[in-house]
Formats: structure tokens, sequence, C-alpha cells
């Protein structure tokens, strides 16, 4: 194994990292930002009203997109598998 394949690894981890983490910290950005301007518009000032909407938010979206997170990282790790295969 060369540099260039070291890279093309990382490259590709780096990849799915976003891909596996990217919706669910959206979802939590959305989530915030609206709780966010909620409590400036309403002038509510409790700090419970920011986490638990935003966890609940983030438990759901974990459940919708579990399926895909799995798919990527079994997708990446019979990436992994083929090129520690192909070493020997």
């Amino acid at each position: 194994m060369n540099g260039a394949d070291v890279l093309d690894i990382a490259q590709e981890g780096i990849w799915v990292l976003i891909k596996v983490a990217g919706p669910i910290m959206l979802v939590a950005l959305f989530v915030g930002l609206t709780i966010a301007l909620f409590q400036a518009l309403t002038q509510i000032q409790e700090m419970t009203l920011t986490f638990v909407p935003n966890i609940i938010a983030i438990f759901i979206s974990l459940f919708v997109f579990l399926p895909f997170m799995g798919e990527s990282l079994a997708d990446f790790m019979g990436l992994i598998m083929e090129r520690i295969v192909n070493l020997g």
C-alpha cells in the first residue's frame, strides 16, 4: 500500500463521515434555529425548551436515517475489506 492508497481511503472515509453525520446535523441545526427564533419572538427564555425538542428531533431523525447510515457504513467497510484482500 502506497501513499496514494492511504489518501484515497482517508478521503473516502471523510465523505462517508459527512454522508452519515450530515442529515442528523442538519436536522439539529434546523430545529435549533427554529427554537431560537421562537424564543426571540416570544421572549421565553426557558432552558429546557432548547434541549427537549432538539433531542426528540435527533432521535426521530436517527430512526429515519438509520438504514441509509448503515448502508453507507457497510459499503465503506466492503471497500476496505476489498482493499485488504487485494493486498495479499
